[in-house]
């Protein structure tokens, strides 16, 4: 049965830039949550002292939940071979990290999408890397979970892989039993895409999933489709909001996961306006697993 997670969105900044918020404060503000674990970020401040990796995970055991995946981002398509390598370093890491703290799945990306990089040459190199990465994760039980990302914070450019096919074969370029999918339908939007389409193309390979919801501040889903300027252009028409009032069919998302035998983590990526409406999100997610995988599916 699908298990629930949150991830702070709200207050990254807080976390990761500004310092005004502890890790463990988080974790105290999350302890309420219904849900069963807590998705990490490598980007924490307190991160990177290795000293408290022990301490948050059992801070959050304490709460009774658990750590179960880490969000980070390596960059996995610059054209230096020695820059490639510094980011294998920087995954196994964040690897190492996971294994830490007692989670079982890590995030990797393809990279930017740099304007003078062709898509063979792009899926090649960042296939590469990943399949550099995954004997490191296999040693320690990770799970290595490619997401349909949008951009990191902090790059340039938007996510190489962004597009619905480009992602598509990368996904076929790594045939390895600790490589999966985290599936984001919001993300899709902000490709100008469908994300029940991408769905279909991909859910035998999803192993973890990020639930959020979008909603156009302005115009229709044609003129997300249609404006020019590329990625950067679909962020400021598309908002986060409270999960099931957005543009995201969670009953359709949920019944082709259930066809295909999913069970894994969902983590919660939403609450930007408040603990309040991440719970109230939480809440429409175990109505909806309910819904489709049985009642106490979620519980």
């Amino acid at each position: 049965m699908p298990k629930l997670a949150a991830f702070p969105k709200a207050f990254m900044n807080a976390l990761c830039k500004e310092g005004s918020m502890t890790v463990s404060e988080w974790i105290r503000l999350a302890a309420k949550l219904e849900v069963q674990g807590l998705e990490w970020y490598a980007g924490f401040l307190e991160m990177a002292d290795e000293a408290n990796w022990p301490r948050f995970r059992r801070e959050v055991e304490e709460t009774g939940k658990v750590i179960p995946m880490m969000c980070c981002s390596p960059d996995f398509t610059h054209p230096d071979p020695d820059f490639r390598e510094r980011e294998i370093a920087k995954q196994k890491r964040w690897i190492e990290m996971t294994h830490a703290l007692g989670g079982s799945y890590c995030r990797v990306l393809s990279g930017q999408r740099r304007p003078e990089l062709g898509i063979a040459e792009g899926v090649k190199l960042a296939a590469d890397c990943i399949l550099a990465s995954l004997p490191y994760a296999r040693e320690r039980g990770i799970t290595l979970i490619l997401e349909n990302h949008y951009k990191d914070d902090f790059w340039e450019y938007p996510e190489f892989a962004q597009k619905m096919d480009v992602f598509c074969q990368l996904v076929d370029a790594i045939d390895d039993p600790n490589f999966g999918v985290n599936y984001d339908p919001s993300n899709t939007y902000l490709a100008g895409e469908d994300p029940i389409d991408l769905l279909k193309r991909v859910s035998h390979r999803v192993v973890t999933m990020h639930a959020s919801d979008r909603y156009l501040a302005e115009g229709t889903i044609e003129d997300l489709r249609k404006e020019e300027g590329g990625a950067q252009g679909y962020a400021k028409r598309l908002r986060h909001g409270e999960i099931g009032k957005g543009l995201n069919d969670y009953d359709a998302i949920f019944s082709e996961l259930k066809s295909k035998g999913f069970d894994g983590w969902i983590s919660i990526e939403d609450g930007v306006d408040g603990m309040d409406q991440l719970e109230r999100s939480v809440a429409f997610l175990r109505r909806k697993i309910a819904r489709h995988w049985g009642e106490g599916s979620a519980s």
